[in-house]
């Protein structure tokens, strides 16, 4: 494998996009720089197990589960007058449930959707539809979205999964209640989607280049899961009331929709402050480590570089991955405060200085 152009040499894109919407070209024939490595360890890293998928999918399904069904017990206890002193309990119990639920949802569903959790493509296909319902996750159209973001990862004219430069903020109030707690304006927006998904009414530059309505029978598909969505949480949430446990809808029905934090602290380190418009993963995509609870509920995808560079290796081997190829990668924080300390200070400098162009330290040439 060929090494990458020296950055050096290359010339620096634009850090803000090109005003007014986006034209996405479907011409994504780009030649990734990729880390080399062993065939016969890569094809052992590519190899996939049972066992694995489905310790992981069983647990974090019955994590999700458990720590609703303990909500609900402990809302009984409450609503019985028997625990007075259950309520900051609830609370807990709550925040605890949701903070799963961001995983939930496109980050389960997107390793179900490379098909590398289980041996056979049936179990994936179950599997990811079960999480996207759960979470309301618009499967259909990050099927078609992700695939691609990883040909065309962080490339301007290609790629709106992801758009260079990605921009956060921590000073607006309903910033901090999504993450901590509950924020209902978006839940509100949510289901308006869902909505109009299922009237078959498709919005937005990146929808419509990859649910194109020309292609009738995607769009159809599309608009039956969203149908699936709001009719099925609909029976469920009458099932829960006429039953007489209403609180099972705030833990089931909408119990991916409270306490973002963690989610979120996982998620944007992904690709920002990093490069557009580079045939080298190394220079727009991120890894950072951890210990081994966030990497239970991210799915391994704090190692995001090497799953970007062979997407074919399954999330639980990516650690053997990453050792496998360590000589030729970047370093990577380790620990969430690390890496949003790292991210800080880049955000401080992008502020300062609207021509900073942030380039991670990847081995030379001659150091390979």
């Amino acid at each position: 494998m060929t090494a990458p152009t020296p950055l050096a040499n290359q010339t620096a894109p634009a850090r803000t996009p090109p005003a007014g919407p986006p034209a996405f070209a479907n011409d994504h024939r780009i030649r990734w720089y990729r880390s080399p490595i062993d065939k016969d360890v890569l094809t052992e890293l590519m190899r996939r197990n049972d066992l694995r998928g489905w310790t992981q999918t069983l647990c974090h399904l019955g994590l999700f589960f458990a720590t609703g069904a303990l909500a609900y017990y402990v809302f009984r206890g409450i609503n019985g007058d028997t625990w007075p002193w259950a309520v900051p309990l609830l609370v807990l119990a709550l925040f605890v449930h949701g903070t799963i639920g961001p995983f939930m949802g496109l980050i389960a569903v997107h390793e179900l959707q490379h098909r590398t959790v289980f041996k056979s493509r049936a179990l994936n296909d179950f599997f990811e539809r079960v999480y996207a319902f759960i979470s309301w996750s618009d499967h259909i159209w990050y099927q078609q979205s992700h695939a691609i973001h990883h040909q065309a990862t962080c490339h301007a004219r290609h790629d709106g999964e992801v758009r260079l430069p990605i921009k956060f903020s921590f000073r607006r109030p309903r910033v901090w209640l999504a993450l901590v707690a509950w924020n209902p304006q978006a839940t509100w927006q949510r289901l308006k989607v869902v909505w109009r998904h299922a009237r078959g009414e498709v919005r937005g530059d990146w929808y419509e280049h990859v649910l194109p309505a020309s292609d009738v029978a995607l769009r159809r598909r599309h608009r039956a899961w969203a149908r699936v969505l709001l009719g099925g949480h609909a029976l469920i949430a009458a099932a829960f009331a006429l039953s007489g446990h209403w609180f099972l809808i705030v833990v089931y029905t909408f119990g991916t929709f409270y306490c973002g934090w963690l989610g979120f602290l996982c998620g944007v380190p992904q690709h920002y402050g990093l490069n557009s418009d580079i045939p080298d993963f190394r220079m727009n995509t991120r890894t950072f480590t951890c210990s081994w609870l966030p990497a239970f509920y991210y799915w391994n995808m704090q190692y995001h570089l090497e799953h970007h560079m062979y997407p074919a290796v399954p999330f639980y081997n990516l650690p053997k991955l990453r050792r496998a190829i360590l000589h030729d990668l970047p370093p990577a924080p380790h620990g969430l405060w690390a890496t949003w300390r790292e991210m800080l200070a880049l955000k401080r400098k992008f502020l300062a200085d609207p021509n900073f162009r942030y380039v991670p330290k990847v081995p030379t040439r001659a150091a390979r």
